[in-house]
């Protein structure tokens, strides 16, 4: 009898800890409402801003702040967004992608000065 105890919490437990990935497929029927305005706070050395941002839980869109993250040497951020797809909306993550020569966090393909010696 301890046995079925046992094996039934470890199963209760197991299927209450299943997690979603933060990369798994959102889709909603309603677009999302138009972003919050922000103000960006002073720039600090090292870090990206990453702007705030619709995210959904359950059937319902939550805010989430802008805040910093460390950056990466070489890549860009780009911040989620959402994306219409056959009349659903998808929601796509922020990811960090190659191509900023200079570590400033701009795109090399936007950047004005792309090779800028003095960033760092």
């Amino acid at each position: 009898m301890i046995k079925r105890i046992l094996v039934a919490a470890m199963l209760a437990t197991s299927l209450g800890a299943t997690v979603v990935p933060a990369d798994a497929a959102i889709y909603l029927r309603e677009a999302p409402p138009a972003p919050r305005q922000e103000v960006m706070p002073p720039a600090r050395r090292g870090y990206v801003w990453v702007p705030g941002h619709w995210d959904a839980r359950g059937n319902r869109y939550r805010w989430v702040k802008g805040n910093w993250v460390r950056a990466r040497h070489g890549f860009h951020y780009t911040a989620p967004n959402w994306v219409e797809r056959d009349g659903r909306w998808y929601r796509e993550g922020g990811s960090w992608m190659r191509g900023d020569r200079d570590g400033d966090g701009i795109p090399n393909g936007a950047d004005n000065n792309p090779n800028n010696p003095r960033r760092r």
